[in-house]
C-alpha cells in the first residue's frame, strides 16, 4: 500500500467545513458590493482554481471569468517580483470591474506587478480576493480587499495549495511536515 497524502500533514490548519463557510460569506459581500457592476473574477493558476470555482458560485450576480498564468523568478522559494505572463486575458478590460482571485498573498510581488499591468488597459477597479494572507511576509504595499483567513507564517498546502505540484486536490488546510521539502 502506497503513502497517502494526509500522511504528510502536521497539522490541519482549515477544515474543509471552515473554507466553505467563509468563502460563502465572502461571495454574499461581493455580491453585495458588485451589484450593478460589471464583474469580471480572474484566477491566477493553478493555485487559485479550487477558490475560483467556489467562489464564483457563492456569488450571485452576473460575471464573467478568465484566467492568467503568471511566472515569477527569483532564488528557490521567493520571489523577485520579475513575471513573465505565460497566459494573458483574452477580453479588453476597459470599463471592466475587476477582482483578482488569489489562493495566498505572500510577499505580494507578483500581485503587485500584475494588479498595476491590469490597471494600465482602463479597467473600472481593481479588487483583490485572497484564500488566505500572510501579512507578516509582505514587502510591498499591497492588501486584500477580501480574505478568508490570515494565517502564520507555515508552509500549506491543500484547496488548490501546492508543493512540488502535488497536495491540490486536499480539501482542507494542512500544514506540511517539514522533512516532505527539507531534504528535496
Amino acid at each position: 500500500m502506497g503513502r497517502k497524502m494526509s500522511d504528510d500533514i502536521a497539522k490541519v490548519l482549515l477544515t474543509e467545513e471552515d473554507i466553505q463557510k467563509k468563502v460563502k460569506e465572502i461571495g454574499a459581500q461581493i455580491t453585495q458590493d458588485y451589484e450593478g457592476k460589471n464583474l469580471m473574477l480572474v484566477s491566477i493558476l493553478k493555485g487559485s482554481v479550487a477558490f475560483m470555482a467556489d467562489l464564483m458560485r457563492a456569488i450571485d450576480l452576473p460575471l464573467k471569468i478568465d484566467f492568467m498564468s503568471v511566472s515569477s523568478y527569483g532564488s528557490g522559494t521567493t520571489s523577485s517580483g520579475v513575471v513573465k505572463i505565460i497566459k494573458d486575458l483574452d477580453i479588453d478590460l476597459h470599463g471592466v470591474d475587476l477582482l483578482i482571485v488569489e489562493d495566498i498573498l505572500d510577499s505580494g510581488k507578483t500581485l503587485h506587478y500584475i494588479t498595476k499591468m491590469l490597471s494600465d488597459r482602463g479597467t473600472a477597479s481593481i479588487r483583490i480576493a485572497c484564500l488566505l494572507d500572510k501579512p507578516e511576509r509582505r514587502v510591498v504595499p499591497l492588501s486584500s480587499d477580501y480574505t478568508c483567513f490570515d494565517i502564520p507564517d507555515e508552509f500549506v498546502v491543500g484547496y488548490g495549495l501546492d508543493y512540488d505540484q502535488q497536495y491540490r486536490n486536499l480539501p482542507y488546510i494542512g500544514v506540511l511536515k517539514p522533512e516532505v521539502y527539507e531534504n528535496k
